[in-house]
């Protein structure tokens, strides 16, 4: 019986190859393949759903469990606490113990911490069911990811499952403000509760459709690097707390400056155990994949500007301007909406220009998308002001981020897929945290507490101002990799004046059309 694995790999061409138009992006996928994808694809969603909409609970929250301002911010940092300080572990989990296993354990953990969050009427046993889904997702996320790209060959078929997959999960994003709105108007328990019966669902779906570890998928053997997934994991956790604590506690003060000569220290022990380990959590060498590094730059710098710009505009429509929660939400819609639009058009899209063309185009979209709320004033509309940033920034999202998780992971042996995935959410989490205690801090400076128009304007615009810088770094390291390809391109070209179109290890191989031949590279993958 053929498993979903293999039929997902279609013949690959010769190294310097390139693939016809009749290649493997039209092969049909059978319907076990779809199966796992949609599994995956459902993972991801209540994910980034869940992460959404919780944020717009959390009055209600407040006022039901009688929890502070601090304490209530806990409900939205302990999932980040326990999702961004534990991904590099559930990455290399998925490749030492099994991408399959670690996905069905999580998965459940992630439905049972769900069940708990909508149940409990204590404010601490929230924030401890809220840290339990971050760990959860924390092994679901990378397990999914490398599940895809080991699935799926490198190539036309990983670029559209990998487009479908990343905007499932910006979509869920996206439907979460909207959904958040109409259950919190029928009680802030149902955010929690929703997700539960999907979750099962999911699982159940799981067990039957994941593909099996076979001798082409098995798991990493080996042994396991117990210091290295100690300091390492120690530091991204104390670094998350640090950065979330660090409004409250003051960047200045002493408790936040320890905190980070810690995490410094951490680091540099964790960095020289991984370089000495026979068998290390992380190994260093994948970040002389230029393309992989440059997509974990890029993916902290356009999640994190984006994370900043939501905090501002809810704050700024709803403090400001009077939106409630719901009209918030439908604003925030025309993002979302293209971004779902394109999930299963942005595969080819990535084929006929690479995503080292396409990073690029997409982080100026979200640049201008961000650049055009500066125009924000005490009588903006939807229609002047929010309209044409949210087009923008869809437009930005749906360019960009799929790029980002097939450039993060192309290239990368099967064996360290989890690690790659890891490596490129990690990133992720740690710019959601940093960017958005930075612009906490920009914006309590600049409005100095206040609460009239003219003080509030006073915060929100120096804050999106450090949100355009942000997307601007993340621009320079998208160009910088297209000007890597280009000239990658081009010496490739200069080595190959006279391409041969024959397969020289099957003679008799029908020869391929120049026509056909001729194509560029579709993968688009940068290997500086």
């Amino acid at each position: 019986m053929t498993t979903a694995s293999q039929t997902a790999q279609p013949a690959r061409p010769l190294p310097d190859q390139t693939p016809d138009d009749h290649s493997p992006r039209e092969e049909r996928w059978s319907p076990r393949l779809w199966g796992t994808l949609v599994v995956l694809c459902a993972a991801l969603f209540l994910d980034a759903l869940d992460v959404s909409m919780v944020g717009v609970a959390l009055p209600s929250i407040g006022s039901d469990l009688g929890l502070s301002t601090n304490a209530l911010q806990w409900v939205v940092s302990g999932y980040v606490l326990g999702y961004g300080g534990l991904l590099l572990l559930g990455g290399r989990a998925a490749d030492l113990l099994g991408r399959r296993r670690v996905f069905l354990v999580a998965l459940g953990v992630f439905a049972a911490a769900s069940l708990l969050g909508g149940v409990v009427d204590d404010g601490g046993l929230l924030i401890a069911a809220r840290f339990l889904k971050g760990v959860a997702a924390a092994f679901t996320a990378p397990a999914g990811l490398s599940i895809i790209t080991t699935t799926f060959a490198q190539g036309p078929a990983r670029n559209r499952a990998l487009s479908i997959y990343t905007t499932c999960g910006a979509s869920g994003f996206s439907l979460g403000l909207v959904l958040s709105g109409l259950l919190t108007a029928v009680g802030w328990r149902w955010t929690f509760l929703m997700p539960v019966p999907i979750a099962l669902l999911a699982l159940v779906a799981a067990v039957r459709l994941l593909p099996r570890p076979t001798t082409a998928t098995q798991r990493v053997t080996g042994g396991y690097d117990i210091a290295g997934a100690v300091t390492g994991t120690a530091a991204l956790l104390l670094l998350v707390f640090t950065v979330t604590e660090a409004q409250s506690a003051g960047w200045a003060s002493l408790r936040t400056l320890g905190s980070l000569l810690v995490v410094a220290l951490l680091a540099a022990a964790f960095l020289r155990i991984e370089s000495r380990s026979a068998a290390p959590l992380v190994r260093l060498g994948i970040f002389r994949n230029g393309g992989v590094t440059r997509a974990n730059l890029a993916a902290l710098a356009l999640v994190g500007s984006y994370a900043g710009f939501q905090f501002i505009a809810t704050l700024y429509l709803q403090r400001l301007l009077g939106w409630s929660a719901l009209d918030m939400a439908f604003g925030f819609l025309p993002a979302g909406a293209l971004i779902a639009l394109s999930a299963t058009k942005m595969g080819a899209v990535v084929d006929r220009f690479g995503t080292a063309r396409l990073l690029p185009v997409g982080v100026l979209a979200l640049l201008i998308g961000f650049g055009l709320f500066l125009r924000l004033d005490e009588h903006s509309t939807f229609l002047g002001l929010v309209l044409p940033s949210m087009l923008f920034i869809g437009v930005g999202f749906s360019l960009a981020f799929p790029s980002i998780n097939i450039e993060a992971t192309n290239g990368v042996a099967d064996e360290e897929q989890g690690l790659a995935s890891g490596l490129v959410n990690t990133a992720i989490q740690v710019g959601t945290a940093l960017v958005l205690a930075v612009v906490t801090a920009v914006i309590t400076a600049g409005s100095h507490g206040g609460q009239s128009p003219h003080e509030q304007l006073a915060g929100y615009r120096p804050a999106l101002l450090l949100v355009v810088g942000v997307a601007l770094l993340g621009l320079l390291v998208g160009v910088a990799g297209a000007v890597v390809d280009s000239r990658r391109r081009r010496a490739e070209r200069a080595e190959s004046p006279v391409p041969d179109y024959t397969y020289p290890s099957a003679p008799s191989a029908q020869p391929v059309k120049p026509a056909q031949a001729a194509q560029p590279a579709r993968a688009g993958s940068s290997r500086g």
